[in-house]
């Protein structure tokens, strides 16, 4: 029997043409979920609830200054805690510095009235400074 009774092995295993993805969707999901718990501590900043009002929304300034007022009273400018005192001496020369004329001052809707009014006259009486006071607007009404 010249070639008749024995196949090779190749002819008997069929051809399959497919990609087994699961470990690829596995690792992809897992990346997700991690960007998705990582991505709100990357934002920084200070958590605070500023108080609603009717304000306007605020525009893209990128030459602005945030100073925040916490519930606890501490102060922030640009995302770094200042003591109060520092705060008041160090501020004009800041700006100046830095070249910024406008200043965001958020303060958390339960911080006492006492150091954000310490900070509100600390910016006003800055020459040359102008400020703006955020709030978060209202709700639509139906």
């Amino acid at each position: 029997m010249i070639g008749g009774g024995r196949r090779s092995r190749r002819q008997d295993l069929p051809v399959k043409a497919e990609i087994n993805v699961t470990s690829l969707v596995d690792v992809a999901f897992t990346l997700l979920v991690i960007f998705i718990i990582i991505a709100p501590a990357l934002q920084g900043g200070v958590e605070i609830e500023v108080p609603r009002a009717d304000v306007s929304p605020i525009t893209a300034d990128q030459d602005a200054f945030y100073v925040t007022v916490d519930r606890e009273d501490r102060v922030y400018i640009a995302g770094t805690e200042v003591e109060l005192d520092a705060f008041e001496s160090s501020l004009p020369q800041m700006m100046r510095a830095a070249g910024t004329q406008m200043v965001y001052i958020q303060a958390d809707s339960l911080a006492d009235y006492g150091p954000v009014l310490r900070v509100i006259a600390t910016v006003a009486q800055t020459e040359g400074i102008t400020f703006a006071l955020v709030g978060e607007p209202l709700p639509e009404r139906r």
